[in-house]
């Protein structure tokens, strides 16, 4: 019991909920999940005021290990309950965990439009690359010419850029790192906790499990490794040629600016509404 008390990761964490969890050894979804606790402890947020939603993967099972209020709901909707939570409860923190198949693929149409609103929700966005959890099928992420079960000769599809759709799709706050660099990953996770407006960071982690395995990328320590020596922050890929970038993942803060916020905007209509109502 002191352990738990003196801990503070202990704190956000549901003590009997079928701990050890069910991620794989070495898996990089539980650094996320304490860079979101470190992020969430340092800004000093009542456990009440945080609502976290998933969809259906591994990183979906996020939500059932954290003492928030939390709903794990169907495969590519986290966004879809998420926003009908925030426009009821606009002064909860809502967060959205999603990974990359669950965002991006059956849950895409969400992700745009939620970007498109501007509305107040952070979403993480763990890229593994793969359908981790179901078999390891190719996902929209995967490289082009990796190897997955439903592509064994190489998916020929060009993956989606996560940052970059983000912002073509309006997004306010874009962000990315990686699960080796987590506590410069925290850090970006606090900022977009603390943005007016859609938020979106993006996780890079890994499956060695899955994609590693099938790919012969090695041990999910030699998968850390490779995230280290082929990661550059956006100030140092910003003075590197193209061919220097080819097959780099650049970390940091890609976009952010000030819009409505969208329950904001719809708190203003039903003012108006409701003035309209009282002079007729």
């Amino acid at each position: 019991m002191r352990r738990y008390e003196e801990n503070r990761m202990y704190r956000y964490l549901r003590r009997h909920k079928k701990f050890p969890n069910v991620w794989c050894p070495g898996c990089g979804i539980g650094i996320v999940m304490g860079a979101l606790i470190r992020a969430i402890d340092r800004l000093g947020w009542e456990k009440d005021d945080i609502a976290m939603v998933s969809g259906i993967g591994c990183s979906g099972r996020m939500p059932v290990y954290m003492d928030f209020n939390t709903m794990h709901t169907t495969h590519g909707r986290a966004l879809a309950f998420a926003t009908g939570l925030k426009m009821v409860k606009p002064k909860m923190h809502v967060i959205a965990i999603m990974g990359d198949g669950d965002a991006l693929a059956i849950g895409g149409n969400h992700f745009i439009h939620a970007a498109r609103r501007n509305i107040g929700i952070t979403a993480i966005v763990i890229n593994n690359s793969i359908y981790g959890m179901t078999g390891g099928q190719y996902s929209p992420t995967t490289p082009t010419g990796s190897l997955a079960t439903t592509a064994p000769y190489g998916n020929i599809d060009q993956p989606f850029p996560i940052c970059e759709l983000a912002i073509a799709a309006g997004a306010t706050f874009v962000a990315r790192g990686t699960v080796y660099h987590a506590v410069e990953l925290d850090r970006l996770i606090e900022k977009a906790l603390v943005h007016e407006g859609f938020s979106v960071v993006e996780a890079v982690s890994y499956c060695h499990t899955t994609f590693g395995r099938i790919n012969k990328l090695g041990t999910a320590v030699d998968m850390l490794r490779w995230q280290k020596e082929n990661s550059v922050t956006r100030e140092a890929a910003a003075k590197m040629t193209p061919e220097q970038l080819q097959g780099k993942i650049v970390r940091g803060i890609f976009h952010e600016r000030e819009l409505p916020e969208y329950t904001a905007a719809y708190a203003k209509i039903i003012e108006q509404a409701m003035a309209a109502q009282r002079k007729a």
